[in-house]
């Protein structure tokens, strides 16, 4: 499902990054969260595809369907 999504204990510390490199989803996922839209991220990271991006988005969104936050 996230084939793109690595962890790597020796790559940004096993944090969750894109296809091994050192491009965590959380950057990518804060840039969207920002207002930056797809092309503006793959502008800034040309590493990236736009799969790259989607997979990031998606398991962000994965990784909040179980919490619930009180408000």
């Amino acid at each position: 499902m996230f084939d793109r999504i690595t962890f790597d204990s020796k790559i940004m510390g096993g944090r969750a990054c894109i296809r091994g490199m050192r491009i965590p989803v959380s950057v990518i996922v804060s840039h969207i969260a920002d207002g930056a839209s797809f092309d503006e991220v793959l502008h800034e990271f040309p590493a990236l595809e736009r799969e790259d991006v989607r997979q990031a988005l998606g398991y962000a969104a994965a990784l909040t369907r179980d919490e619930v936050i009180a408000s």
